[in-house]
């Protein structure tokens, strides 16, 4: 299959609108339109079933939806790997649901003085994965959170964050100042797919095994879920600032554990640039 038409599919099915997956393409949406039409000719099946609103993914486009991500993820490190060869080192941080990026421009100030010829890129993994890469060898540190297996890596805390309950705005319980797990009852819950690190997938569910609501992987698919779902999720606290919108109130949760931001890297594969770079974010979390 053609690189550049599974990007389109991604841009469209996680907009859920092909004038917005569009405007992220930096192309006009008829083209798009084509383009995804090839794909569902060429696969024999649709993809998404579109209405005036926007589009919903059909049970083959979901199954894509993963492949695809998997298929784009190994052409760019790929791509990543070959154009490393013979270049100066380059240190791939990834990061999962914001987890410590205030500390960047501290770590990155110490880090420069120590090693200036050490490229830093920074890849965001999406909020089922809370290795944000670790485990796919996609990165060689992560800015993540806690709780997740971290057998076979070296994990250092910087800091709690609380959580805030995020619902919509119209919800009864949407004008409460605080709010408990207990409160959000039996709402329709944001979730994380069924192969995500149970612990991590728990803890999101608000302690809960299993619940009942849409599955997402992104935090656009949260928001999204919440408008037009009416589904209700837990967030860290900076989420209100970061992910403001129109339709959504997030409100202060009691009585539920913080959430732990972590540096994580792997304890057998550690070198000494590596170390370094850990030692630059630990310094910068302890000012």
């Amino acid at each position: 299959m053609d690189l550049r038409r599974l990007r389109y599919f991604v841009a469209v099915a996680e907009e859920l609108h092909f004038g917005r997956a569009a405007t992220r393409l930096h192309m006009s949406q008829p083209p798009l339109s084509r383009r995804i039409r090839e794909l569902e000719e060429e696969l024999g099946c649709p993809l998404f079933e579109r209405a005036a609103e926007g589009v919903r993914l059909t049970s083959a486009g979901e199954l894509l939806l993963g492949e695809a991500r998997e298929l784009l993820g190994a052409a760019e490190r790929a791509e990543e790997r070959v154009r490393e060869t013979g270049r100066r080192r380059t240190l791939v941080v990834g990061t999962v649901a914001g987890a410590g990026l205030g500390l960047g421009p501290k770590a990155a100030q110490a880090f420069r003085r120590t090693h200036p010829d050490v490229e830093v890129h920074l890849r965001e993994a999406d909020i089922s994965d809370p290795s944000a890469g670790l485990r796919s060898g996609r990165v060689d540190l992560a800015l993540t959170r806690l709780p997740f297996d971290t057998t076979g890596l070296t994990v250092h805390p910087l800091g709690a964050e609380p959580l805030v309950a995020a619902l919509a705005t119209d919800d009864p319980l949407g004008g409460r100042a605080r709010l408990t797990v207990a409160e959000l009852g039996v709402r329709p819950w944001i979730q994380l797919p069924a192969a995500a690190d149970p612990a991590w997938r728990r803890y999101w569910l608000g302690g809960a095994e299993s619940a009942t609501g849409p599955v997402v992987r992104t935090v656009r698919e949260c928001l999204h879920a919440i408008v037009w779902q009416r589904a209700v999720g837990l967030l860290p606290a900076g989420a209100e600032e970061a992910h403001r919108a129109d339709g959504i109130r997030f409100v202060p949760l009691d009585g539920y554990p913080p959430s732990q931001a972590v540096l994580a890297w792997p304890s057998a594969s550690a070198d000494a640039t590596v170390r370094a770079f850990a030692a630059a974010v630990v310094a910068a979390s302890a000012q």
